[in-house]
């Protein structure tokens, strides 16, 4: 129980828990797409929303600076308890989402065709994504706003802020998923129009949210909405956050192209296994997010002390959590798999590869946490150059020389990227607190 904690522990738990619960309902919704579509006729309608949701979240993830760049100059200004700072934050990073938003829209046919013409799923796949992806496009500017609200709210510590939108954003779409998908049968358009409108009501939902947080005595002025510059300095901030998304994302949408290529039920089978990865991820993020506000807390005081204690509760914590899961899987991994699709090929496959999944949970959580360290820090280039050491030195090799063990050598080459992010953020980690280099200006 919390009480017999140790202060920091309790800070980083009455931070992590709504976190925790609220990306939880990220892969639920996954797991809840991949189930109505799995117990389908065909394996196609599952393929297509992989197929259709690894390019959106290329698309959209592209722009997730907007979360996480927003979370540790947020959490910083907090630190410092710097009013206009936080207000100007969150108007200028809203006014820019939504223009990027927009123009994703406007130019949505020719990202869309060179998305899919990458992965390079059969043509029945192909036809159902591309209908798929036409849908998922107008929730732009409701998940690019989304991203700033909850990574304002988050380095402002409200961390039920993102809870409440989210979970009442992701059981909406849950519940038209059924109707749209079982009931009317839809089939994956209906998993599009369901996200679509869930996307703008928690958007709605988080603006009611931050209009009620907005601290006391700092008025809406023209000086708030700042320069042109201002905007291009939030960008030239985030700008590693950028490319270090870019090359993430580029290596998981190349993952599906792979299995693609290996057929629809290794595609399909691959999207179930996925979607516990993302399991994995949002349940660590939640310490990591704890740990984005925490130390950018503590970088704003100017306290070493407090950034070494945060550090130390994230990092024991995450590691009894990636033990949790690693458990949950071996023992269920067989029943997991069977609950979310009825295809008999698919099961069968995905079970052929189970053992990978057991390996994610140890594999991952370093990055996991090092990441929410160095967002709090907002030491974003170095979460850039080591994801692409990750990325072309590891990842690529790896994948290469093991073309030969089929989707087994796929996921090889992928715990070799969690596992080389793991050593070369955790060496940059070392290098910077032993030379202090943690509080000093960029």
């Amino acid at each position: 129980m919390t009480f017999n904690l140790p202060a920091t522990d309790r800070r980083l738990w009455a931070l992590a828990w709504p976190l925790m619960l609220t990306n939880l309902t990220v892969p639920l919704l996954g797991l809840v797409d991949t189930a109505v579509l799995g117990h389908l006729e065909s394996p196609e309608f599952l393929g297509a929303v992989a197929v259709g949701a690894n390019l959106f979240s290329i698309l959209y993830w592209t722009f997730g600076f907007m979360r996480m760049g927003t979370t540790g100059l947020a959490a910083q200004a907090w630190g410092k308890r710097d009013n206009f700072s936080q207000v100007a934050l969150l108007l200028r990073s809203i006014l820019l989402a939504t223009g990027i938003g927009l123009l994703l829209i406007l130019f949505h046919q020719p990202l869309i065709q060179t998305g899919l013409s990458l992965m390079n799923p059969s043509d029945n796949v192909t036809e159902l994504a591309a209908e798929y992806a036409g849908i998922r496009i107008w929730s732009a500017p409701a998940v690019l706003c989304q991203y700033t609200l909850v990574g304002w709210l988050i380095g402002t510590q409200f961390p039920r802020g993102p809870m409440i939108m989210l979970i009442a954003a992701n059981g909406l779409n849950i519940v038209l998923d059924i109707l749209f998908v079982t009931v009317l049968g839809w089939n994956s358009r209906g998993v599009a129009i369901a996200t679509v409108i869930a996307e703008y009501g928690a958007a709605a939902i988080g603006f009611l949210i931050v209009l009620r947080r907005m601290p006391e005595g700092q008025g809406l002025t023209r000086a708030l909405f700042g320069k042109l510059e201002d905007y291009l300095r939030i960008l030239r901030v985030n700008r590693y956050i950028m490319v270090r998304t870019i090359a993430l994302l580029l290596v998981l949408a190349f993952f599906t192209a792979q299995g693609a290529r290996q057929g629809d039920t290794i595609l399909a089978a691959n999207a179930v296994l996925i979607t516990f990865l993302l399991l994995i991820s949002n349940a660590l993020d939640g310490f990591a997010n704890a740990a984005e506000a925490l130390i950018g807390e503590a970088i704003g005081k100017g306290s070493r002390r407090r950034f070494r204690v945060v550090f130390r509760s994230a990092l024991r914590w995450s590691l009894w959590g990636a033990l949790l899961l690693t458990i949950v899987f071996v023992a269920g991994g067989h029943w997991l798999i069977a609950l979310l699709t009825g295809i008999e090929e698919v099961r069968a496959t995905a079970w052929r590869y189970l053992p990978w999944l057991w390996l994610l949970p140890f594999a991952a959580v370093w990055g996991f946490l090092l990441d929410g360290i160095f967002i709090g820090a907002t030491r974003t280039r170095d979460m850039q150059n080591t994801m692409l050491f990750s990325a072309l030195a590891v990842f690529a090799p790896v994948w290469w020389l093991t073309t030969g063990w089929g989707n087994h050598g796929l996921w090889f080459a992928l715990i070799s990227l969690m596992v080389a992010r793991a050593l070369s953020m955790g060496w940059l980690c070392w290098s910077h607190t032993r030379n202090d280099r943690w509080f000093q200006s960029q």
